[in-house]
């Protein structure tokens, strides 16, 4: 493992919890091996490890980032992510690549809905000539989990939105039958609905014939509640 990883190997074997861990994993449906740190742990953890150690060697980066991704418990993921946060401010264009291996790969919501909101969004707005090919490339991949990132990356973006594109990725995806699909539609609607209100309003009656109940439902959750308390 690279050296700087070591402190932190060292830290999760020390503190691993079994009881934590089969919980953690059963959660997550059996899919990962877990230490069983809790998150307020990782978070406390993670922030004074890269207080003491520093964020790596821009150099090294995508090494540490890939091992972290091999290693079989999820906490290795969970860093690797705070880690690529880290690195925002200073990404280039060339980081897309990486974003789009751990999508892809050990992906689960946990990691790919983290890697969307605060990876992705992140370089596509430092880089917005990205966004169009990349985003149709993704749709046309047939792997729902790049297919959840376009409708996902935007869920911080607020008035940033790019609602063209974000209803031409509903409209392609509305007839998917994928769980996680229909959930990021519903969530990406209901995000942008903290904003624009109507706009989501009118873009769900238009579009009520063609999207699922579940989408339809989440999409609505905040406008239904604000009308229900008067507002």
């Amino acid at each position: 493992m690279h050296h700087y990883l070591i402190p932190l190997q060292n830290y999760l074997e020390q503190n691993a919890n079994p009881a934590k861990a089969a919980e953690m994993k059963k959660y997550l449906k059996n899919l990962f091996e877990f230490y069983g740190i809790s998150s307020s742990q990782r978070k406390d953890f993670y922030s004074d490890y890269l207080k003491k150690f520093g964020k790596a060697e821009e150099i090294d980066l995508q090494y540490i980032i890939k091992e972290l991704w091999a290693q079989p418990q999820r906490e290795y993921q969970y860093f690797a992510m705070e880690l690529l946060r880290k690195f925002n401010k200073h990404m280039t264009s060339e980081r897309l690549e990486l974003f789009e291996f751990i999508i892809v790969n050990k992906a689960w919501w946990d990691t790919v809905d983290f890697i969307a909101s605060n990876l992705v969004g992140a370089i596509f707005l430092k880089f917005p000539e990205l966004k169009e090919q990349n985003c149709q490339k993704w749709m046309l991949s047939g792997n729902i989990w790049l297919q959840r990132t376009v409708l996902l990356f935007q869920l911080k973006y607020r008035l940033k939105t790019d609602t063209e594109l974000l209803s031409n990725a509903i409209n392609d995806l509305a007839a998917s039958k994928e769980f996680f699909i229909r959930k990021a539609i519903g969530w990406s609607l209901r995000e942008y609905s903290k904003i624009n209100p109507d706009y989501v309003g009118e873009f769900v009656n238009l579009n009520n014939n063609k999207l699922s109940n579940l989408s339809i439902r989440e999409a609505l959750k905040v406008i239904n509640k604000k009308r229900d308390e008067g507002f």
